[in-house]
């Protein structure tokens, strides 16, 4: 071992490597001795994801993966397991954990951090240092020579990633792991420059499903994964209230251990007063992360009175309150804080949002009407009832239906007074509330009011409206709305009072007859005017709202006419007019004629999206070209009795969506728009039959994603043309059946088969399916064909296509539905009649379909796999079933039915 520095280096380096070769050869035996971490229940998949990740076999590329997910969600927990799991593999590997606990918690965490990863990856000298520019310059060296597995658990600053990774890269073949809270963190780091484009993953990690929540909380409560008797009640309240948190599970469960019924009850009525402090407190850290003061006012917003609301409206009234909520959002999104789903609405995890409410709470523990905000309506009320509303109130909400099982001492119902000295509040909820007194006491700040259910039949004139963005007066008593006034002054007057008003909601006001004075409602967006019943007339003053994007009319069934002036609006995107049930002519023009046909509608030439459906619109109620509604992307005409796609449809240059639900006279549909991308349809209806029996595509479209039920077809026969067709096996001419090797199907013939669709008896005749290149039928047959020539015994066979001189043309399986029996048979082409047109050519020109020779191909070994947990359409299991498939030699096949 003597020698100089430079070979004692290399000696060193070859007894590293020894040792590493022999710890990677003992891998599999330590992987299998670690312990089952209770907090990895219910996160298999990610556990396959990120050790599939792990294991892409990329060596010339280093790659970062960043678990995302709220605190105490699991990402240490999946971080470590997949780091025991997997360190053996690389040279140099290091775990860093609580890297933001520890910076915030020690004097020198960060560099003291610095020092863990620099002497795991790198062999620098032990000296102490003290700077932590060095530290990042060793630890650069270091990644850039060696292929490193890296973990750094809880990130929550670009500092830290910056001094941990530097900004000169990996070696090849490295794997770095980044758990945080914040999913703008990784991407934003030094190492992300413009000009080197990093291979990054990020894998959010969601809540537990409700049976894994179960399962964690007994671990922690029973020590089983089995509910004690007496417990299910309880343990259900418990798990709903965690809504799939490990951390509270886990919290709670050994808060709950060895204790009976009644003491679990009585913890869950203290939780629903005072959430747990140590949840609240590991939450809380998120919420500390927020960058700016903007932003925490915004999620005090939010979990106080958005939750469940639109964005663009959360966005609408919070920017009118000088909240930015643009960036807030995003900040809130990053930081695991917020969610927004698919049809743009708020949503945050109700730990979350409780963790929210005590940061208001907290403002004043025992004196509600000193905080910024009251969501609770007991407490509401009390304030209001006692008017004891300050100047520091920014939002109140009372739903007095929530205190009807509540003791209310004396008269429930409440003075305008209350409100005189609340100088500051901006959102204000008082549903179903009994309010005595001059409105002229309300908030004049107010920008948001919400009053539904409001007994009175007019709007008090009285009311402060000056600053309102939102005006939500749903399932009122109101009867006429319309703000004009006849003198010009008070028109001045009005006008500056609902000059901000964006938003009008007045949808299940059963008594509305008429809604007017749109001319003093100059900034109008959104008008909600749904299941309004009663009304008959919408003002032709409509047009005046030149910013009016959103019109709902859904259901809305004596409303006579539209207003005619509705086509002037150039900003209209969304119309909605489900159940209007028109029985007149639909009509679009490029430019408002002067004398209009008063029983046509006119739509706006700037509808987005657009939907008729329950109208009781036949093919001839729509023009012949809607091609002037150039900018429509979204179409729905679900439950119209229609009996094919009408032809304007295919005029819509820019269509994206169609609708077609519950159209239960619908024959065929053919030649959609070749723009589509997405079209819904399900003609399934309980009161009528299925008709639809033919799809068809224009090759020339777009990937199309096609969303139906099959029970929505015809029981005899149906084809999507290219995909699938279905039909009476007695209807199949004979040279199809021949070609296909079906050539003794005598046993079909003589017995007739119920074919069950969605566990109705749908038909009795034996019917032959295609789908994908694959023909199949069922049949009551106790045995096999005798012309099945291979059998096996099981549910899987093997077999070996045989040298022949003549083409192969496919193979026949068949086997029956309890897995007792499998058989194959090949068919041939036997050279005859080449002249003649192949019976099989109309499904071989469907482009998916494997046909041709397979003659030249090597003889190969198959298995053919036969599971029984499917039935396609729904057929009994007694049934025995038998499938011609064209193929040609790619490899195994798995069949599932």
């Amino acid at each position: 071992m003597g020698g100089g520095k430079k070979r004692a280096g290399l000696e060193t380096d070859f007894i590293e490597e020894i040792v590493t070769n022999i710890y990677h050869q003992l891998g599999v035996l330590l992987r299998s001795t670690l312990p089952q971490d209770p907090q990895l229940i219910g996160i298999d998949k990610s556990i396959h994801f990120v050790s599939a990740w792990l294991q892409d076999g990329s060596e010339h590329t280093a790659d970062i993966l960043t678990i995302l997910g709220m605190d105490g969600i699991g990402k240490t927990s999946l971080a470590k397991h997949i780091y025991n799991l997997h360190c053996l593999e690389f040279t140099r590997c290091s775990f860093v954990e609580n890297i933001s606990r520890r910076c915030v918690e020690q004097s020198n965490g960060l560099r003291d951090v610095q020092k863990q990863l620099c002497d795991d990856i790198s062999k620098a000298s032990s000296i102490p240092v003290h700077d932590v520019s060095v530290y990042t310059s060793t630890i650069e060296n270091a990644l850039a020579r060696k292929k490193v597995f890296i973990v750094l658990d809880d990130i929550d600053s670009l500092d830290q990633l910056d001094v941990l990774l530097g900004n000169k890269g990996f070696h090849p073949g490295s794997k770095i792991i980044i758990t945080t809270k914040d999913a703008s963190l990784t991407e934003r780091c030094a190492l992300f420059n413009p000009q080197v484009q990093r291979k990054h993953t990020k894998h959010n990690l969601k809540s537990l499903h409700v049976t894994d929540s179960l399962k964690l909380l007994c671990l922690h409560a029973f020590e089983s994964e089995d509910l004690k008797e007496g417990y299910i009640a309880v343990s259900a309240n418990i798990v709903n209230y965690c809504e799939g948190h490990p951390l509270a599970l886990k919290v709670l469960g050994r808060s709950l251990h060895n204790r009976d019924v009644a003491y679990w009850e009585d913890y869950i009525k203290r939780l629903k007063k005072e959430p747990d402090s140590y949840i609240t407190n590991v939450l809380r850290m998120s919420f500390k992360s927020l960058p700016s003061k903007n932003d925490k006012e915004l999620f005090k917003h939010i979990a106080c009175f958005f939750v469940g609301k639109d964005r663009d409206f959360t966005e609408t009234v919070l920017e009118a309150c000088d909240i930015n909520t643009r960036s807030g959002i995003t900040h809130l999104i990053d930081r695991c804080l917020l969610d927004i789903d698919r049809d743009t609405v708020l949503s945050m995890h109700s730990l979350i949002q409780e963790m929210g409410r005590d940061e208001v709470r907290q403002e004043s523990p025992d004196k509600p009407w000193k905080r910024s905000r009251i969501w609770c309506h007991k407490e509401a009320f009390k304030v209001l009832k006692q008017k004891k509303g300050k100047g520091n109130l920014l939002g109140l909400s009372l739903d007095m239906r929530m205190l009807v099982k509540e003791k209310l001492r004396g008269s429930s119902e409440l003075k305008t007074a209350a409100f005189s000295n609340m100088d500051s509040l901006m959102i204000l909820h008082l549903d179903y509330a009994k309010i005595n007194g001059p409105y002229e006491n309300f908030p004049e700040e107010l920008r948001w009011l919400r009053m539904c259910g409001f007994p009175s039949k007019s709007i008090p004139s009285e009311l402060p409206m000056e600053n309102l963005v939102a005006l939500d007066m749903s399932y009122s008593n109101i009867e006429f709305f319309d703000m004009s006034c006849s003198s010009h002054q008070q028109a001045e007057k009005r006008q500056k009072l609902l000059g901000s008003l964006k938003i009008l909601d007045l949808s299940f006001s059963k008594q509305l007859r008429g809604v007017g004075g749109f001319c003093e409602l100059p900034s109008l967006e959104s008008l909600f005017l749904s299941n309004c019943s009663s009304l008959l007339e919408i003002c032709e003053s409509i047009d005046h709202c030149d910013e009016l994007a959103l019109i709902d009319l859904s259901n809305c069934k004596d409303l006579r006419k539209l207003p005619r002036t509705l086509a002037k609006l150039k900003k209209v995107k969304t119309l909605l007019l489900d159940g209007w049930n028109y029985k007149g002519e639909l009509a679009v023009v490029e430019a408002v004629p002067r004398d209009f046909r008063s029983s046509a509608v006119y739509f706006p030439s700037s509808l987005v999206t657009l939907s008729l459906a329950n109208n009781n619109l036949s093919n001839e109620s729509f023009p012949m070209d809607l091609s002037c509604l150039s900018m429509l992307k979204e179409l729905c005409l679900d439950g119209n009795p229609i009996v094919s796609m009408p032809d304007c449809v295919r005029t819509l240059p820019r269509l994206k969506a169609l609708f077609m639900k519950k159209c239960v006279l619908l024959d065929s549909i053919e030649h959609l728009p070749r723009t589509l991308t997405f079209f819904s349809l399900n003609t399934k209806s309980d009161d009528c039959p299925m008709t639809l029996r033919k799809m068809s595509f224009d090759p020339e479209m777009s990937p199309l994603g096609l969303f139906m039920g099959m029970g929505g077809f015809a029981t005899s026969s149906m084809e999507i043309e290219g995909m699938i067709k279905i039909q009476p096996i007695a209807d199949v001419y004979d040279t199809i059946l021949c070609s296909l090797g079906w050539s003794n199907l005598e046993f079909i013939y003589k017995r007739h088969v119920g074919t069950y669709k969605f566990g109705r008896l749908a038909g009795c005749q034996t019917q032959m399916y295609y789908e994908f290149g694959i023909f199949s039928t069922f049949y009551g047959g106790e045995v096999m064909p005798n012309w099945i020539k291979h059998k096996s015994k099981g549910p899987s066979i093997s077999f070996t296509i045989p040298s022949f001189p003549n083409k192969l043309r496919g193979l026949n399986l068949c086997c029956d539905s309890s897995i007792k029996e499998c058989g194959v048979s090949f068919v041939y082409d036997d050279g005859k009649n080449e002249k003649e047109e192949d019976p099989l050519s109309y499904y071989k020109s469907w482009n998916h379909i494997i046909g041709g020779d397979l003659s030249p191909c090597n003889p190969q070994t198959r298995n053919l796999i036969i599971a029984e947990d499917r039935s396609p359409f729904g057929f009994p299991i007694e049934e025995c079933k038998m499938l011609y498939f064209l193929d040609n030699n790619r490899g195994q096949r798995q069949l599932l039915f």
